[in-house]
């Protein structure tokens, strides 16, 4: 619920990780790098620490984020669990029913399932991950994929259904027809977008939703906008829920937050002209002979990351907050340095006053029925 959050932060506060490989760096170093931040993020307040999915990115560590989240749920003991996100079109609904519902049962009430309807890679990439040629109907299919996975993890496919006699194991059904006890909770299913269409199908099913601003800042007022206009009442909420994702780093010398953003920058570069690899260093992108182009992007995408030393690093989530009216704030901070990027969190945790060691009670709810 709005305002209930530790410090004098204006919205809730959490925490999405890409699991950043940096040059010099291994994928294993990410991922200690990962459960490091999952402590931070549970005993400075955090709300909820979400993963993303991405392939064939050497930069990006998070491919599998049921594995990676099972792993931090065993070095967490309250702190909120999710995708941000899981790549629907990429896997079919049962599968990803089973991962989650094991995940449930491992961490209950902490799992969030955070879907998005684009490929998170490239075609080619989708094709293998998929085994189909049908690559462009993923997306299409979006809804009722959507709605075959919710219906996997309620257990509630109506009779003559093909897949009645299907369950999603662990999940509801578990030991029911054994006289068993039936689990209360199914992870809290939100929908994840970077334009419209999710805004609104979120809003239609009165689900929560989180847009990507990190990457497409341009549209985050109009689909949430879309959103709240689309929202529907429903069993999880009674009013629109939305968060966005926000790229923001903090370093107490303001010149080395520039820094990291511009290797990262350069990295991000890379990638969109079709040259993959590690973040490169600070040094690196110092070093680096930058085109014309080139600088206009560079210039372009570090003007959408907040950076700088915390208190401006503040200010700018502050303003964002106020401007799109949002509920939550998932911040991703990309950086080429593990410890750089740990500290970010930290510092951001100050400048709010949140607790040194967040205790169970004060956790921020959603509200209403969402978790």
């Amino acid at each position: 619920m709005r305002g209930a959050v530790h410090g004098t932060a204006p919205v809730v506060l959490s925490v999405l990780d890409l699991a950043t490989v940096g040059a010099g760096y291994t994928a294993a170093d990410a991922l200690r790098t990962s459960v490091e931040l999952a402590r931070i993020a549970e005993t400075r307040g955090y709300h909820r620490m979400w993963v993303a999915e991405h392939h064939s990115m050497p930069g990006v560590a998070s491919s599998s984020p049921a594995v990676i989240l099972a792993h931090l749920a065993a070095h967490t003991r309250r702190l909120r669990l999710g995708s941000g996100g899981v790549m629907l079109p990429n896997h079919a609904p049962l599968v990803i029913a089973e991962q989650f519902g094991t995940l449930e049962a491992l961490a209950p009430g902490r799992i969030d399932l955070g879907l998005g309807r684009a490929p998170g890679t490239d075609g080619a990439t989708a094709a293998a991950l998929r085994r189909t040629e049908g690559l462009h109907e993923g997306a299409d299919d979006f809804p009722q994929q959507l709605a075959e996975l919710t219906r996997f993890l309620d257990d509630d496919f109506p009779p003559g259904h093909r897949f009645a006699r299907i369950h999603a194991v662990p999940g509801p059904v578990q030991g029911s027809a054994a006289g068993g006890v039936q689990s209360p909770d199914r992870p809290s299913i939100w929908l994840l977008g970077s334009s419209g269409f999710s805004a609104q199908l979120a809003g239609a099913l009165g689900l929560p939703f989180s847009f990507a601003h990190h990457f497409s800042g341009r549209n985050t007022v109009p689909a949430l906008a879309l959103y709240r206009e689309s929202f529907r009442p429903s069993e999880v909420l009674d009013r629109p829920y939305a968060s966005i994702g926000v790229s923001a780093l903090a370093a107490e010398d303001p010149e080395e937050a520039r820094r990291q953003v511009k290797a990262v920058a350069l990295g991000m570069l890379r990638l969109r002209t079709g040259r993959p690899g590690l973040t490169p260093s600070p040094e690196e992108a110092a070093a680096y002979s930058f085109s014309p182009m080139e600088e206009e992007f560079v210039g372009s995408w570090t003007n959408d990351v907040i950076h700088g030393d915390p208190q401006t690093v503040r200010a700018g989530l502050d303003e964002l907050a106020a401007r799109t009216g949002v509920d939550e704030m998932v911040i991703t901070a990309s950086a080429h340095t593990p410890a750089v990027r740990l500290r970010s969190y930290e510092l951001v945790a100050d400048a709010y006053g949140l607790p040194k060691d967040a205790g169970v009670e004060g956790i921020p709810q959603e509200g209403a029925a969402a978790r």
